[in-house]
């Protein structure tokens, strides 16, 4: 198994065990970046309420104490999940 550096100050990402993304943690927050290519279907982002069109690269956040699967996930736009996490 090979080992990969990371930056100082970032959380170490952890696999997923959905389509073998990458997870991190960010204030409470479960976090996985969906690449172009992976982004399948349309969402609208809650930051914006503008559409996510299929082929975008997005991110998928849901609290941390709860599963992946769970009502609570939501597709953003990874801007407007930045500027969200700066404002909070």
């Amino acid at each position: 198994m090979s080992r990969r550096s990371r930056r100082p100050g970032r959380p170490a990402a952890e696999p997923s065990p959905l389509r073998g993304g990458w997870l991190r943690d960010e204030d409470g927050w479960t976090v996985r970046s969906v690449s172009g290519t992976a982004a399948t279907k349309s969402y609208v982002c809650p930051g914006c309420h503008q559409d996510i069109p299929p082929g975008t690269p997005h991110v998928v956040a849901w609290p941390s104490d709860e599963p992946e699967g769970t009502v609570e996930r939501r597709h953003w736009h990874t801007g407007c999940w930045r500027r969200e996490r700066r404002s909070s």
